[in-house]
């Protein structure tokens, strides 16, 4: 960083790149800050939208250089405040990424009481001819999963429809679980940069699963004439998910579109690397293959 904190914009230099790319990607947490409300807890909010974003530009190979975060709030209280940013920065700390600044509004006619949005900005580089967009991806090819924590940021309308956003809903304890709802639900977003960067020379495209699931976010990364095919035997969904089903009766093609399931992202190798790959990382598992099929890419789930 080259700006002080305060000023009215923040200042990066970055060294070291032949033909640098920059990557970008912006989002927020949604309603996951409902349930943050009712539960007085703030400290992971910050981590998952830092998490998020860095896995949005990762998947064409991009390393995080900056963040910016914007808190619109209609009460503002500096502890919560902190939480929050405490979060960002830990997050951050832990991709080599600088929080190079944000914006904290306090404007009580749009956020009431102590509702409050969390949105980031984050900012990346890759060389140019390093840039993993899944053009190379053929059929015959492995995806392999990479586990979830839980919902991530994702699906947190519906979840939160399905069980309300009570204190006493929330503290509820579910021996499934092993731990209260609230606990499960506020698990922060896993970050896979570190433990997918040394794989990279492997890895012909990668999907980060997000809302839309499985069969919304893996086609944005396969060329046309091809579909990917899951065994939904190979991994087990976690018990939040199956908690979620039971509870609120949802069919299963609305699970698969609206959750990630346990698998938080996807990456695609040849067969031959399938080895290279789950020798790194022993929790990892080949969940599917890409197949051929005519016409616009699409997912298939057995």
């Amino acid at each position: 960083m080259l700006s002080d904190v305060g000023f009215f914009s923040g200042m990066f230099e970055f060294k070291g790149y032949r033909q640098p790319v920059l990557v970008s990607s912006t989002d927020s947490v949604g309603t996951k800050v409902k349930i943050a409300v009712a539960l007085d807890s703030y400290d992971s909010i910050g981590i998952d939208i830092v998490n998020h974003c860095v896995n949005d530009i990762f998947t064409c190979g991009a390393s995080p250089i900056f963040f910016l975060d914007y808190i619109g709030i209609g009460r503002l209280i500096p502890e919560r405040v902190a939480a929050i940013v405490a979060g960002l920065a830990k997050a951050c700390g832990e991709v080599d990424c600088a929080l190079i600044g944000g914006e904290t509004a306090e404007m009580p006619d749009i956020y009431r009481g102590d509702d409050f949005d969390l949105a980031g900005f984050i900012v990346g580089v890759v060389e140019k001819d390093k840039i993993i967009v899944g053009k190379k991806i053929a059929a015959g090819d492995a995806i392999i999963g990479l586990y979830s924590n839980g919902l991530h940021t994702n699906g947190y309308t519906l979840a939160r429809k399905i069980f309300r956003e009570s204190k006493s809903a929330l503290n509820t304890r579910y021996p499934e679980l092993g731990r209260t709802l609230g606990e499960a639900l506020l698990e922060p977003h896993t970050c896979y940069y570190n433990q997918l960067k040394p794989l990279l020379p492997f890895v012909k495209g990668m999907a980060h699963i997000t809302g839309g699931g499985l069969i919304d976010n893996v086609p944005r990364v396969l060329p046309e004439g091809l579909a990917a095919r899951f065994d939904s035997q190979t991994w087990t969904v976690p018990p939040i998910f199956q908690l979620i089903q039971k509870r609120g009766k949802v069919d299963r093609d609305e699970m698969y579109h609206v959750f990630n399931m346990g698998i938080g992202m996807v990456i695609i190798c040849s067969a031959d690397s399938v080895d290279n790959v789950t020798k790194v990382l022993p929790d990892a598992k080949v969940i599917g293959e890409v197949v051929k099929q005519a016409g616009k890419a699409r997912v298939v789930i057995d």
